[in-house]
């Protein structure tokens, strides 16, 4: 969804700033400039106070000006349920958990107070969360740190549009439900197509909707969120 978006951006005449953990965020970099879209790419964790300023300065430094920030960093559990991060409560370690909001939260928090200063320069500011249907809509077994923390983002996303709205700064979240990926998985694509429109979500539907939030069109629209999920959150029944 991040690439999706960067790419939608540049479509539009932004110029984009991308990060990862890893040197792969390069390769990324010069697959949007091979699309004429003016980049820059930053290797960083951005759980971390001193890499986050980091990042901070090195895009101010290239680009000087931010008007929108989409806070896309987060991930769900990337390993078994051993090291307590999720799974059944009982198997949970307070270290799983502070782990799965470090990711999740501790990252959009870091990133919209390292760059709010730039944003409040900006004419007409976005900050929008990447958030997702499980925990603000509705819940998966066995997600309690996810779910948990995503619905953190909701709080997030309300308290700091209410905070911001004077200046004028809009802030907005979506929340995506199954999204295809080269990484899904058989049980993501078998619940991808059970949704009421039969198949997963795009990441350039995403990435639609969070340019939409960008744009003048969406000045008057603050605090909320937007589910992107085919449906799939709306059907009450469940048995035949």
């Amino acid at each position: 969804m991040g690439f999706a978006t960067a790419k939608a951006f540049g479509a539009l005449g932004y110029k984009v700033g991308i990060t990862s953990t890893t040197d792969r965020i390069f390769d990324r970099v010069s697959e949007l400039e091979a699309l004429n879209i003016e980049a820059i790419g930053i290797v960083a964790d951005l759980t971390s106070p001193q890499e986050v300023e980091k990042v901070v300065v090195d895009f101010l430094s290239r680009f000087t000006t931010l008007d929108v920030l989409v806070n896309n960093a987060g991930m769900a559990c990337v390993s078994d349920y051993s090291d307590g991060e999720d799974g059944g409560i009982e198997d949970y370690t307070l270290d799983g958990w502070h782990k799965a909001f470090a990711r999740n939260v501790d990252t959009t928090m870091l990133l919209t107070q390292g760059f709010l200063p730039a944003i409040k320069l900006s004419a007409a500011g976005r900050v929008v969360m990447v958030s997702s249907s499980t925990g603000p809509i509705m819940v998966m077994r066995s997600t309690v740190a996810y779910a948990s923390a995503k619905s953190a983002l909701t709080g997030l996303t309300k308290a700091l549009a209410l905070d911001l709205a004077h200046l004028p700064i809009t802030v907005n979240a979506v929340a995506p439900g199954w999204i295809s990926s080269t990484t899904n998985s058989e049980h993501e694509i078998n619940q991808g197509n059970a949704t009421p429109v039969g198949r997963r979500g795009t990441p350039e539907e995403v990435a639609s909707a969070i340019t939409w939030l960008a744009s003048p069109g969406a000045s008057y629209v603050t605090g909320q969120t937007i589910v992107i999920d085919g449906g799939n959150s709306l059907g009450e029944e469940r048995a035949n």
